[in-house]
């Protein structure tokens, strides 16, 4: 039987988000606070007969070619190591797709992971990174995973001090979805009427916090507005007793971060119309040690 390998790809919320204005790249600069959650996708990966690199995907409709990140991510360090073998990926989806959650990131860096394991070699960090960042601007994080402060792109990252564990609950509504670069051009305006500087003083400062507060994404102003639904689903999450709650990523799902599990379970009944998950945060420790399935 041939060795297969299998990755965890877990989600991710951001805690705290603040978009600051274009970079030279046409990118945004951005200030964010990501955090692990125990929700995630697996990753099998095994050498083939076959030259090339063939993706089958599970609960998917997403592409099984270049387009996908988990292709791309396999191509690139197939180069990079110069694997002669055929490579065969089973992608098992769990994660909704284009809601924040950074699904598809995670898959990438999961690529990345399992492949050097597969082939018994490692890259040098500097250069995994770089390979990480060309695919896409959250992947880097997802090779540390736990609680992290995301800089530039978001692919600049600083390890921070993990919090206690706690419950999130994670509201995907089925009928909306919000495209990044959509997003990112209803924020372009409004950036223009915000102040950055003593929003970046603040943001620091909670940082290194050891305090669960401080829940805030620049994309709830302009998101919000066009979909009025998302904010109700936040505030419905905060009626139900989360702590906080807040947008995932530029949405569209709203997460809420409950210190009490048996209020999370409760929470779901409060949505029957929407896709529910219950998960939990997870440290860099936990992260390092769940990512490698058994």
């Amino acid at each position: 039987m041939p060795e297969i390998i299998r990755v965890n790809a877990f989600a991710k919320v951001n805690l705290r988000l603040q978009v600051l204005g274009k970079l030279p790249d046409g990118y945004h600069e951005l200030r964010t606070i990501f955090q692990s959650i125990s929700l995630h996708d697996t990753l099998e990966l095994r050498f083939s007969s076959s030259r090339g690199i063939s993706l089958e995907l599970v609960n998917s409709d997403l592409p099984a070619n270049s387009e996908n990140l988990v292709w791309r991510a396999l191509r690139a360090l197939k180069r990079e190591l110069q694997i002669t073998k055929g490579i065969h990926a089973r992608l098992i989806k769990r994660i909704p797709v284009a809601r924040g959650l950074g699904g598809g990131s995670s898959d990438a860096a999961a690529a990345l992971v399992g492949l050097q394991r597969l082939a018994r070699r490692e890259l040098p960090l500097p250069r995994l990174l770089e390979i990480a960042s060309s695919l896409g601007a959250d992947v880097p994080f997802f090779l540390f995973g736990g609680r992290a402060l995301g800089v530039k792109r978001g692919d600049e990252i600083y390890p921070l001090p993990d919090l206690p564990t706690r419950r999130v609950v994670v509201v995907s509504p089925r009928a909306i979805s919000v495209n990044t670069s959509d997003a990112y051009s209803w924020l372009s305006r409004w950036l223009t009427t915000q102040p950055s500087t003593n929003r970046i003083w603040s943001f620091c400062a909670l940082c290194w916090s050891r305090q669960d507060k401080g829940l805030a994404n620049d994309f709830e102003a302009v998101v919000f507005r066009r979909h009025p639904r998302l904010n109700q689903i936040k505030r419905g999450l905060l009626q139900v007793g989360a702590a906080e709650a807040a947008l995932a990523g530029s949405g569209s799902a709203v997460f809420g971060i409950f210190r009490n599990p048996a209020q999370a379970r409760r929470a779901v009944r409060a949505f029957p119309e929407d896709q529910i998950f219950i998960a939990r945060t997870l440290s860099r420790k936990d992260y390092r040690r769940g990512m490698l399935a058994r």
